[in-house]
């Protein structure tokens, strides 16, 4: 009988996942549940055949190059692979696959509840009530912007932008993307295409960011960006913090050309920017747009799919 590949977790995974993990390989697991170090994967990498890591593990060129031959294929339990060095991995002959598909409808909602939490006021409204200090009302009480018929802008039409548009389009809102090609018409569903991010943006009452963090989408809402958005935008990012120059946003912010933000990612992971914990009108979470039962167990079993595969010589489904 052939000995069961060795894997490791540094993060737990799904009660599921790992049960199923269990059964198959022979598992290292992480129990205390903290990111792997980049020394920690090098020495790992001696001791398994296959990782399943999440985002916080981050697979740099000096770490791939540190590997050792035994470890064959990374298995991440995400969809973006902006933590990984492709190109590093790939010349050390090391397989990399991703989770698509199973998070875009958890992590559409998310967006659809930053979206609906930074146009209403959620924070000030949440807090005037919890802290007792609700004692009055007016006609011109917390009046905030309605997403109802509005204009959504999305940035990258994938299968989370896609999802998105769905879900909005059951407010009544009129869809604009900006993709890298347009979609074709069945996908579209009636959603106007912008060949460039300058025609997206002025026609975006709330605009939507949807696309992977890369050199190219870095600081893709700047000050340049932001000034060509309607005044009294409102912005949601359920992508990645690399996307948002977060200064900018805080200026856009104080000049009045925003009237909210809704954010579940940042620049600095986990943790967050201090300074946006002034501002009411930025509704904030602590990056949890795949944090749903159904989602974090179809993610596990999608990572581990993608290793039986390769362990059977055949492709892995996800490969990136």
């Amino acid at each position: 009988m052939c000995a069961k590949p060795v894997l490791w977790m540094p993060r737990r995974l799904s009660d599921a996942t790992i049960e199923r993990a269990r059964r198959d390989y022979e598992l290292i697991l992480n129990e205390a549940d903290t990111p792997g170090t980049a020394e920690e994967i090098v020495a790992m990498s001696a001791r398994v055949d296959a990782m399943i890591p999440c985002h916080s593990e981050h697979f740099t060129a000096e770490v791939a190059a540190g590997l050792d031959p035994r470890l064959k294929i990374i298995a991440n339990h995400s969809v973006g692979v902006d933590h990984c060095d492709l190109a590093a991995l790939k010349a050390r002959g090391v397989v990399v696959t991703n989770t698509p598909d199973v998070l875009s409808d958890a992590t559409a909602e998310l967006a659809m509840l930053l979206m609906l939490g930074a146009a209403r006021h959620a924070v000030a409204g949440d807090r005037l009530v919890r802290t007792g200090a609700w004692d009055s009302w007016s006609p011109s009480f917390m009046v905030g912007k309605q997403v109802t018929g509005a204009r959504l802008g999305i940035v990258g039409m994938g299968r989370v932008g896609r999802a998105m548009a769905q879900k909005a389009r059951g407010f009544g809102m009129e869809i604009h993307y900006f993709n890298r090609s347009p979609l074709d018409p069945d996908m579209a569903q009636g959603a106007t295409y912008h060949a460039t991010l300058e025609t997206l943006l002025p026609q975006s009452d709330f605009l939507s960011l949807h696309c992977p963090a890369s050199p190219e989408t870095t600081d893709l809402m700047n000050a340049r960006t932001f000034a060509m958005l309607p005044d009294w935008a409102v912005l949601v990012n359920a992508a990645r913090g690399a996307l948002v120059d977060e200064a900018a946003l805080i200026a856009a912010l104080d000049a009045g050309k925003l009237a909210a933000a809704g954010l579940d990612c940042f620049k600095t992971e986990p943790g967050g920017n201090p300074a946006f914990a002034g501002y009411d009108n930025i509704f904030m979470l602590p990056h949890i747009g795949s944090a749903t039962t159904q989602t974090r167990d179809a993610m596990g079993y999608r990572a581990l799919d993608n290793l039986d595969a390769f362990f059977a010589g055949g492709e892995p489904r996800d490969l990136v």
